[in-house]
Formats: C-alpha cells, sequence, structure tokens
C-alpha cells in the first residue's frame, strides 16, 4: 500500500487537516462541509447551493465506483442527477474555474480524478 506525500495541513476551527502536494486531503475520511468552505476559501470560491449540488454528486459518484469522475464523466453524471442544463461544461467551469473535475473533486474531499493532468 502506497503512503501519500503529507505537504501541508489545512487548519480550520475543528483541526488540522493533512494535505498532499496537489491540496487534496490524504484522509478521505477527514471531509467535512467546514473543510470544503476552507479549502474552495483557497481557490478564490463561495460555495453556493449550485456548488453545493455538483459537490454531492461526485460523493455519490465516488461511493458508486470508487473512483473521482473525470470531466466527461463528471457532466453525464451531473446532467444525470441534475438536469441537462447543469451538466454542461460551461455551467461546471463556471462554478469551478480551469479543471472543473479536479478542483470538485479536491473540494468534495475526493482523490484527484484519474486521467486528469
Amino acid at each position: 500500500m502506497a503512503t501519500t506525500e503529507i505537504y501541508r495541513y489545512l487548519t480550520i476551527k475543528k483541526g488540522k487537516y493533512a494535505l498532499d502536494p496537489e491540496g487534496y486531503l490524504v484522509n478521505m475520511n477527514d471531509w467535512s462541509p467546514d473543510v470544503a468552505e476552507a479549502l474552495a476559501h483557497e481557490e478564490g470560491i463561495t460555495l453556493t447551493e449550485e456548488h453545493w449540488e455538483v459537490l454531492q454528486v461526485l460523493r455519490d459518484f465516488y461511493a458508486r465506483y470508487e473512483m473521482a469522475p473525470a470531466m466527461r464523466p463528471l457532466v453525464k453524471a451531473v446532467g444525470q442527477a441534475l438536469g441537462a442544463e447543469k451538466g454542461r461544461s460551461i455551467h461546471l467551469m463556471r462554478l469551478f474555474p480551469d479543471s472543473p473535475a479536479k478542483v470538485a473533486a479536491r473540494l468534495a474531499g475526493l482523490p484527484k480524478p484519474t486521467h486528469c493532468l
């Protein structure tokens, strides 16, 4: 079993959480809405209801498939769960700039999606 390198810690009122060099939680069980808010703040994102919907879709996807989705599966999963209008790349880019699959997975407390650079 490979060990994950701890790069730094995210410190919030409720504790100190280990992050890897790319800012993902080392221990997925450390995730909470407070951790998501703190990680989002680092990204310059204020989480809205639309963000939380996508984060829940991601967490449900992970629970089912044991992997964080790359962009195409993310778009498809969001479309199936939240409707065609929200299941569009442009919508996800607006919510999670730069790389929606990576940023949203990080905020959802999931590992980096496979096939994401």
